[in-house]
């Protein structure tokens, strides 16, 4: 009888590394896709003539659709799970990706990047159920922490990339290319992707699906409100690189554009260390305590401060260098806060409420990401600078730390 549980030990060891695997990939295009249009900024804004304050709300369209989006997408994700939910939303974003290279307005280009953030709203909140479905409490940190550096990962490899792309056959082109890979990854995640359904790691059994009435009981819970307002900061900051760096380095350093697609991977790269590093220190942590909660609160209030001292000190640098590394900092940190709210909301959620709690904090998160680019382009219309920007910045990042050590319990949450 020995064997058997080591069999299934190794196979559930196999289909962990797979799993993983298939969101670091889907986790890639995700980002690219949402980085086209920010790569793309300064020559989408002289083809179709629109101004800095325009581009910005250009640049959140994805992000109100894709906030608002979170909230019944989470909900479904628990009864539909992960791979149809995955699969169709890939198929969508991919779509939308594609037709955003034929726009030939502003408007039209709204509506355009509106479907894109309606298609990859399953994203987040899938591969948190992916991880909480396949590994126990102790050991999902680390997980977390590879899949969600996928995302720093491409927003460091996509400027680069997509910049020389861009420069070689146009922005049209671009998006049309990034929307054919869709579907081309969206086939391999149904290929190779099975949902686990009837029970969990160390057999606890099936778990049941938040009901539509469920649903709105984790709006009474301190928790989550604390999640929210903590993940609300993070997206929001780093939102506020995603869709402005590049940007920021032309119109601030007097970059070129191929000069600043270049440099704008360097902070990204940060960011992907912190993500990785500090799943594995939690995990490490996590075996000596009954709950991990502790651990990756702390860390990611550490981290919410360090983002705010670094991005105040790129508001004031005087030199590209300093500034560089100011941002860099930021991002490594940013990198902690991501993966630690999402190892966070896969250990504190009930059993069946992973894929709600995650769109709800995720909802809230990005209605930072939403804002984000857009006070930031008004800003920078305004004063012809990024230095109140990146203060404003900050300074919701401290409020963020600040709403994370205040509101958030040290337990998981205990439905009543």
């Amino acid at each position: 009888m020995a064997p058997r549980p080591l069999g299934r030990r190794r196979l559930i060891a196999k289909v962990q590394r797979r799993s993983v695997g298939l969101l670091v990939l889907a986790a890639l295009l995700n980002y690219f896709d949402r980085s086209a249009l920010a790569i793309a900024n300064p020559l989408i804004r002289k083809d179709l003539g629109i101004s800095v304050a325009e581009m910005g709300l250009l640049l959140s369209a994805f992000l109100w659709t894709y906030a608002f989006a979170q909230l019944p997408v989470g909900a479904l994700l628990d009864r539909v799970r992960p791979r149809r939910s995955l699969a169709i939303g890939m198929m969508l974003w991919s779509a939308a990706q594609a037709v955003g290279g034929f726009m030939q307005g502003f408007a039209p280009f709204v509506w355009a990047r509106a479907l894109l953030g309606l298609g990859e709203a399953p994203m987040f909140p899938t591969a948190a159920a992916v991880v909480h479905d396949w590994f126990p409490p102790d050991k999902r940190s680390g997980p977390t922490g590879i899949w969600n550096s996928a995302s720093a990962g491409a927003q460091a490899l996509a400027p680069p990339i997509l910049t020389m792309l861009m420069l070689a056959v146009g922005w049209r082109a671009m998006f049309v290319t990034l929307g054919a890979v869709g579907f081309v990854v969206a086939g391999v995640w149904l290929f190779a992707y099975r949902d686990r359904r009837r029970h969990v790691v160390r057999g606890r059994g099936a778990h049941k699906a938040a009901s539509w009435a469920d649903w709105t009981r984790l709006f009474r819970k301190r928790m989550t409100w604390g999640l929210m307002a903590g993940n609300f900061g993070i997206i929001y900051v780093l939102w506020l690189y995603s869709t402005w760096l590049p940007g920021y380095l032309e119109i601030e350093r007097g970059l070129s554009i191929k000069n600043a697609g270049m440099l704008a991977a360097l902070p990204f790269c940060l960011s992907v260390i912190g993500s990785i590093t500090s799943g594995q220190v939690v995990d490490r942590l996590a075996q000596r305590m009954e709950t991990p909660v502790p651990v990756q609160k702390a860390l990611v209030c550490g981290s919410l401060i360090g983002m705010g001292l670094f991005t105040f000190a790129a508001a004031h640098a005087e030199t590209l260098h300093v500034a560089i590394a100011c941002i860099s900092a930021a991002l490594f940190c940013n990198g902690c806060a991501t993966c630690m709210a999402w190892a966070m909301a896969t250990t504190v959620a009930p059993r069946g409420y992973i894929g709600t709690l995650g769109g709800i904090q995720n909802f809230a998160g990005y209605l930072g990401g939403a804002l984000a680019p857009m006070i930031t382009g008004f800003i920078v219309q305004a004063t012809g600078k990024f230095t109140m920007a990146l203060v404003t910045g900050a300074v919701i990042a401290f409020i963020s730390a600040a709403s994370y050590i205040l509101i958030v319990p040290k337990r998981p949450m205990v439905l009543d």
